[in-house]
């Protein structure tokens, strides 16, 4: 039986450290189980670690990934999005591509500020792991926060953390069918 994703291609960025395990990979687990083909961007090739131990490989730079290729956009979160993904401008044009485009764009946890960053939370609800800097980014990129786990605006999905990563895989999911 095919999954209702079959045939869609997923994009899911990681930073090469302290990547939240549970926004990579219940989201994953859920994409796959779909049917979905999922391909893990990062700034670097080779073992990624995540902040509880888990680790990655990623298929793809970052660089090297361009929006048409993908049916969804999706930043996971965890410590490492900061120094690693926040100011990412290569990461950021992937991001306004697929949203100019009507893809589905989605971050986790504290990578909702890469999507404000990005300039494609503007006038839009969103939510992120609540710090002093996520909040102050989403400000600055002219989102309205909503202090909910997931919220959906348009194509664009946030959600505000490890708790919520099933939840917002699924968000995906309908989005996507």
């Amino acid at each position: 039986m095919a999954g209702r994703l079959s045939g869609k291609n997923i994009l899911m960025v990681i930073a090469p450290k302290n990547f939240r395990d549970e926004e990579l990979n219940h989201p994953k687990e859920i994409f796959e189980k779909e049917g979905a083909k999922v391909i893990i961007a990062c700034k670097q090739i080779g073992k990624c670690s995540g902040m509880l131990g888990a680790a990655a490989t990623p298929n793809i730079l970052i660089k090297d990934t361009k929006a048409d290729d993908y049916d969804a956009v999706i930043v996971v979160g965890g410590n490492g999005s900061p120094e690693h993904l926040w100011n990412d401008t290569q990461l950021h044009k992937v991001v306004q591509d697929a949203d100019k485009t009507g893809k589905i764009v989605a971050a986790i946890c504290l990578s909702g500020a890469v999507l404000a960053k990005a300039g494609v939370l503007k006038n839009r609800e969103a939510t992120v792991y609540e710090t002093p800097e996520s909040l102050k980014e989403l400000q600055n990129g002219g989102a309205k926060f909503m202090r909910k786990d997931v919220v959906i605006s348009g194509k664009v999905i946030t959600a505000n953390g490890p708790e919520a990563a099933k939840s917002f895989g699924k968000a995906i999911v309908e989005k996507l069918t």
